[in-house]
């Protein structure tokens, strides 16, 4: 597996990022293990968690099979943000619970540092200035490497790094987002800030949560058994039935598909490619619940898109541009 520098940071890490999301909820601890060996073993050094996830216990689980490992060849990453508790300060992005939710992942993790530390999304409650001055005294404590964002808008992300640059603070060094050929609108604003300012983009969902996995095709009345679009339907999540059984989502999907029957390789990975030959892309987050998946989307890194396709690829799935994206990009020239 190559290495990639995390936007213009010295950071190196693997073009593709092992998530951890699964970890004590679809995947047992057992299975969570083996598929952490298998990605260091394949190359892999970038590793992706949330204090969140399983209610934490995706970070325990990372920190019981940390011990005996090389701890200084990973880059760990987790994030905070999100409600760890019943009070008033266990949620969101101020002082205090920033501090009290790095000194838990350091604990979940059993790790005297964190190399990625992410803000899960913005918060609307909390000054920047909080946020980002709290941020920048754990990176000079040492218990923090570098900082990233998760889940920010074009604005939001442009004035923290406006904030940050002129109050001398740590930047973010990174954006995670949602971005897959299904999901393009961060590219009306998000992708030119972090080209502009030199951040790393790690994509979230790049197979939006199976729909390009090549499980779902044109003639289809319901999604599989037990998937995770169906779970979606039944929670309300962005990746529903609902939201995706449409003709535009089946135009780029006849695409997509025809494409990786013609080069022979699995959907999954074809979508996986499309991701890591964008510019602006660091390292895709895959997600496996099994090693079986893992050892699929591994198969990612061995193969390029030729120009045809990835041109085939980006054109069906271009969302278009609103206004104003549309009328800047036709008066640019």
């Amino acid at each position: 597996m190559d290495m990639r520098f995390m936007g213009k940071t010295g950071l190196q890490v693997s073009e593709l990022c092992l998530g951890a999301m699964t970890f004590g909820r679809e995947s047992t601890e057992e299975t969570s293990c083996q598929i952490l060996d298998h990605f260091i073993e394949a190359g892999g050094n970038f590793i992706d968690t949330a204090d969140v996830y399983a209610d934490g216990r995706s970070e325990e689980i990372i920190g019981r099979w940390l011990p005996g490992k090389a701890r200084t060849q990973l880059v760990i990453a987790t994030k905070v943000r999100f409600r760890k508790g019943p009070g008033a300060n266990d949620i969101g992005l101020g002082r205090k619970h920033i501090l009290e939710g790095v000194e838990a992942s350091l604990r979940r993790m059993h790790t005297d540092y964190i190399d990625l530390y992410q803000v899960h999304c913005w918060d609307n409650r909390t000054p920047l200035e909080e946020t980002l001055s709290t941020l920048d005294l754990l990176v000079k404590s040492g218990k923090v490497r570098y900082i990233g964002a998760s889940n920010f808008a074009g604005w939001q992300l442009q004035k923290a790094l406006d904030i940050s640059h002129q109050m001398g603070w740590e930047l973010f060094s990174c954006l995670q987002a949602q971005y897959n050929l299904l999901v393009r609108s961060m590219e009306w604003e998000l992708t030119d800030v972090c080209l502009n300012e030199g951040l790393g983009l790690i994509p979230w969902s790049p197979l939006r949560g199976g729909w390009l996995s090549g499980r779902y095709r044109r003639g289809m009345t319901a999604p599989p058994v037990e998937s995770r679009v169906e779970a979606a339907s039944k929670m309300g999540w962005g990746e529903s039935w609902e939201n995706y059984n449409n003709e535009t989502t089946w135009k780029i999907l006849d695409v997509f598909l025809a494409v990786a029957k013609d080069i022979k390789k699995p959907p999954a990975q074809v979508a996986l490619r499309w991701l890591l030959q964008r510019p602006e892309v660091t390292a895709p987050i895959i997600g496996a619940r099994s090693l079986d998946q893992l050892k699929d989307n591994l198969g990612t890194v061995e193969w390029k898109l030729d120009a045809g396709h990835l041109r085939q690829l980006t054109e069906i799935s271009d969302p278009g541009k609103p206004y104003p994206y549309g009328m800047i990009a036709e008066n640019w020239r």
